[in-house]
């Protein structure tokens, strides 16, 4: 395994702002799918300014970046951020997230802004 070197004040911040749930599972969600606000809202069950907050700091790091399609922009991990390696070892420590976008898509909510 390829060892990761990373500042100790940027791993703090990093783990820090890893330290929420939600945004721990919406970074676990964004490393394997792209997603929108309204997903994540159905998702977490929580209101669109609150995702929208917890995506500005992920995004404000560089761990998420932007793509918009129409009117839509869709979130994803950054896996070309130089600290992704690290947040990635996380990331594969944590159980698979894909069934709450199942659900979404069985219940038909999925992508429901598109």
């Amino acid at each position: 395994m390829e060892k990761i070197s990373i500042e100790l004040g940027r791993a703090a911040m990093l783990l820090k702002l890893l330290g929420d749930k939600t945004r721990l599972t919406m970074v676990k969600i964004l490393d394997g799918h792209d997603c929108c606000v309204c997903e994540f809202v159905e998702i977490f069950k929580v209101s669109q300014p609150s995702i929208s907050q917890h995506l500005r700091k992920l995004r404000d790091v560089g761990l998420v970046k932007e793509d918009r399609r129409g009117q839509w922009i869709f979130y994803s991990i950054n896996k070309n951020h130089e600290y992704y390696p690290f947040v990635q070892q996380l990331l594969d420590q944590l159980p698979d997230q894909a069934h709450r976008l199942e659900e979404l898509e069985a219940s038909g909510s999925r992508i429901t802004c598109c």
